[in-house]
């Protein structure tokens, strides 16, 4: 948004070796009476200088800049603040539909009678291809190609819309397949920490790097002291078309850390710990800012892997300053001499730089953490900040087996418990599987294939285990997925890849994969076991997320841990053992090999990685990362117009249905009557519940379309990469094969009950059923409703359903956001109450009253229920339309109605 305005006078020269650049100095501010600028948290001073460059009088006021720069930790403010980030990144799975919007924007546009060709990106746009790779072939020195081909197979489509948006759309770029994981291309290559670009007077201004993007971890980068969190796809096209986000100021939690980590704890089992600490505080819609001596023990891999879990703790985001840690990474991964120096020049000038001897800034409240109190951990087996003790996950996972599901347990009973089945594998192997056999092992995802110190750690163990003769059972579905091709370099340069290979840890392929739930097929004799016994098998993976059935659908269980306990549960094969106490294995001549005997020492891994990580690595890998994929550059260039051809037999890309019939004036807003209730819901319900991303099972609603449009199952790829076919996703929502609808108890997946019949029947068809009939629909919900990825097909799947409003105890800030952002009313129960209380049980029809009328945002309005024997309930329910800007977009039925309307005006 470049801007020549300056009503505060903050334009100044920098001087740089390479001439002076402008900059708008928060200095300035302070010299003008804002007192306490140099004690704000880093992150707020980021965002005030983005306010004071970008100040122009009409999105962003002088006002607005006051309003920050006078920050308090004891008085927030009530007025909504903008932010208008640097620039967008985006992942395919969440890309793709955003791309797909934004092609359906400029055919409404054109309907309208407007020029397509406004809808364009304003800011510059990335989009990393790297979700859509699967693990179909693992344990083989050929996976890495057989799983690329099979990708491009199955993805064309998309891929082919992805190169149409690449040379239709102004300054948005694409980053191919096979490069890795966006989050680690970001963080190894993209982000420049402080950013240029020419004004209109030609000169060059300098300013922080920010970003919003699609992937709810687009927090690692916070790591790096860049400024950036996971927004809704819906939020992320309002902001490449210039609508800057709107948000109350933040709390800002700060988080000290003392001492340094001790032996055999990594920084997964730091961010473990981390992740527990912050969910019991409470930390949902806050930012977390980590200061104190025990930063500067922390490599900036180490702090990547920490801010990267922010969305696990609920954080908007979790910030590490910039300081010599900051400029040294630069360097190591090749940045260029004078961006470093730019870098350093830029945040010392305007107070940005974290010194050790410097006050530390003012927060709304402190924790503190004594790195050396950290220990070797596992969390699991359903939610990420359900941190285990390796000592005692044997004990642990034994209790989960029996506790009740409510308890987030298995509910087994002593007969369940003591099942077995055997697995008849190939060449006459037969194995007999038990509760808490590993199924999958997987070091995968951007947390911590980031960090050399975990992955050589991994390599260093194998090697070790496969010195000694120990080797992973047959029935365990292993693989090697870095966010980078630097991790292979370097795996290979210290001699760790054949040892990792001996294990099954052959490489995959780079991108998300397990982590998505991409972990593709179990081996047929494998889920013939685990079916025939209805076994608690388990996946033990480095990734973030771990929540009920998005690893795979045979796991029921899945704990997250760092890279090189990976490794040893899979040598293990199974979560009950004690790793502190009891051999994993035993070698060749019978005696037992403990973990103890093989696990790297601090030293042995901080001389592989001095030896084997240098600069050179990261310039080679990253050079030709926009053209380094022949199976990319070879997908035809399409004739390129401003609209894009849909074609209708596409079973990828399909025109979504929210902009037809739009008026040029929104209606008017109207109560909700006579609505039924399509889902009756606990306490957190994910977005992975809501909008699963992984495997289409033939069964459902959604592989019962595609076979219908003569798809084979082969062929059916995965909800996640199906994202641009609204058909697919309307029947997907809500189609969890582990989402518990208390309409229907003792049942799980996509079951309801149409009303008032009481007839059983999927959601999608419920739903339809009811917009034949023109009902509204309503979700209830319990605490935490939302939680984890920021998966805008959450919000647009339950709008297209006919959910008109979502009333739930508490939201996770994403999910919130989505649902306002696609015209659906977010509602919170008021303290103390939830459906139980009030006696709701999901029979009931409602009315939602109070609506019609001027909209403020959080009001209450009246909510009426009445059960089917007449008797009726009355409540009040909190509006979670939080600011103006949200009460407009719901006016309009959604942000991007708005924008559209704007422009047509």
């Amino acid at each position: 948004m470049p801007t020549m305005s300056d009503p505060f006078g903050a334009r100044t020269a920098l001087s740089t070796p390479a001439g002076p650049v402008t900059i708008y100095s928060l200095g300035r501010l302070a010299e003008l009476g804002f007192a306490g600028i140099d004690r704000l948290p880093f992150a707020l001073k980021i965002w005030l200088e983005s306010l004071l460059r970008q100040c122009d009088g009409c999105s962003i006021t002088e006002d607005h800049v006051a309003n920050l720069a006078r920050w308090q930790p004891a008085s927030l403010g009530q007025a909504e603040l903008p932010l208008m980030p640097a620039r967008v990144l985006l992942q395919d799975f969440t890309g793709v539909p955003a791309v797909v919007d934004l092609a359906a924007l400029r055919s409404a546009m054109h309907r309208l009678g407007g020029d397509p060709h406004r809808i364009n990106p304003q800011v510059p746009v990335d989009l990393v291809i790297d979700h859509s790779v699967q693990v179909d072939l693992y344990g083989t020195d050929d996976a890495l190609h057989v799983n690329a081909d099979l990708e491009f197979r199955r993805n064309r489509e998309r891929y082919e819309f992805l190169h149409w948006a690449q040379h239709a759309f102004d300054s948005f770029t694409v980053v191919p397949p096979a490069t890795g994981i966006v989050h680690q291309v970001n963080l190894e290559y993209l982000a420049t920490v402080v950013a240029s670009r020419r004004d209109p007077d030609g000169s060059w201004v300098a300013f922080p790097d920010s970003l919003i993007g699609t992937d709810s971890h687009m927090t690692m980068i916070n790591g790096l002291g860049v400024l950036g969190w996971g927004v809704g796809g819906i939020e992320a096209e309002a902001v490449m078309l210039g609508e800057p986000l709107s948000m109350l100021p933040p709390e800002v939690i700060g988080f000290r850390l003392v001492g340094e980590l001790p032996p055999g704890a990594t920084a997964t089992d730091l961010v473990l710990t981390v992740t527990q600490i912050l969910r019991r505080r409470g930390v949902v819609g806050k930012f977390v800012e980590y200061f104190g001596p025990g930063v500067s023990r922390l490599t900036l891999p180490d702090r990547a892997t920490v801010a990267n879990m922010a969305p696990e703790y609920g954080a908007t985001v979790g910030f590490f300053p910039i300081d010599a840690e900051t400029l040294r990474y630069l360097r190591d991964t090749g940045r260029p001499a004078d961006r470093v120096d730019l870098v350093e020049r830029y945040t010392r000038a305007q107070g940005l730089f974290r010194a050790e001897d410097a006050p530390d800034p003012l927060y709304t409240d402190t924790l503190t953490l004594d790195l050396s109190t950290v220990e070797p951990s596992l969390a699991g087996p359903k939610r990420p900040q359900d941190r285990v003790p390796v000592r005692d996950l044997k004990t642990s996972f034994r209790q989960s087996l029996q506790a009740p599901v409510a308890q987030r347990g298995f509910g087994l009973d002593d007969a369940a418990l003591a099942c077995t089945a055997t697995a008849h594998l190939p060449a006459g192997q037969d194995v007999v599987l038990a509760h808490g056999a590993v199924a999958i092992a997987a070091i995968t995802s951007c947390t911590n294939t980031s960090n050399p110190s975990v992955m050589i750690g991994a390599g260093l163990l194998a090697k070790k285990a496969v010195e000694r003769g120990l080797r992973t059972p047959p029935y365990v579905k292993t693989s090697l997925a870095p966010g980078s091709r630097a991790v292979s370099t370097y795996l290979d340069a210290a001699g760790l890849t054949p040892y990792l290979d001996r294990l099954g840890f052959n490489l995959v392929g780079y991108g998300c994969t397990t982590c998505i739930g991409n972990s593709g097929p179990m081996p047929e004799p494998v889920a013939r076991a685990i079916k025939e016994g209805d076994l608690v098998v388990a996946a033990v993976l480095s990734g973030n997320r771990n929540f009920e059935g998005r690893i795979n659908p045979y796991t029921r269980a899945s704990y997250l841990t760092s890279p090189p306990l990976v490794v040893a549960y899979a040598v293990a094969g199974t979560l009950n053992i004690d790793l502190l106490s009891e051999p994993l294995g035993h070698d060749p001549a019978g005696q037992p090999v403990y973990l103890r005997d093989i696990w790297p020492t601090q030293a042995e891994v901080r001389s592989a990685v001095d030896a084997t990580l240098h600069p050179g690595i990261f310039v080679e890998k990253y050079a030709d990362v926009f053209s380094g994929n022949p199976q990319w550059n070879a997908i035809p260039v399409p004739d390129i117009a401003d609209l894009y051809q849909w074609d209708p037999a596409s079973t990828y890309i399909q025109e979504p249905p929210f902009f037809f019939d739009m008026a040029p004036e929104p209606p008017p807003i109207a109560d909700i009557n006579g609505a039924r209730v399509l889902v009756l819901l606990g306490d957190s319900v994910t977005t992975d519940h809501i909008s699963p991303a992984g495997a289409i099972p033939a069964d459902s609603s959604a592989g019962r379309f595609l076979i219908a449009h003569g798809l084979e199952r082969a062929d059916f790829n995965s909800y996640g990469s199906r994202r641009g076919n609204h058909e697919v996703m309307m029947r997907g929502t809500f189609a969890n094969i582990r989402l518990k609808n208390l309409l229907v108890p003792q049942t799980e997946g996509d079951v309801t009950l149409h009303l008032p019949d009481g007839e059983s029947m999927t959601i999608y068809r419920a739903a339809m059923r009811y917009k034949d009939e023109g009902v509204p629909l309503l979700v209830l919900a319990g605490r935490e409703y939302g939680t984890g990825s920021s998966r805008d097909w959450a919000a647009k799947g339950t709008a297209l359903l006919g959910v008109r409003a979502v009333i739930a105890e508490s939201y996770e800030r994403i999910h919130r956001s989505n649902l306002v952002g696609m015209g659906v009313l977010p509602l919170q129960f008021l303290p103390g109450q939830n459906a139980a209380t009030l006696g709701l049980t999901g029979l009931e029809e409602y009315q939602i009253a109070g609506i019609a009328a001027a909209l403020t945002p959080g009001q209450q309005v009246t909510v009426r229920a009445r059960r089917p024997d007449g008797a009726e309930t009355t409540f009040s329910a909190l509006l979670r339309l939080d600011t103006v800007s949200e009460v407009e977009y719901y006016r309009n039925g959604g942000i991007l109605h708005t924008i559209l309307r704007r422009m047509l005006r």
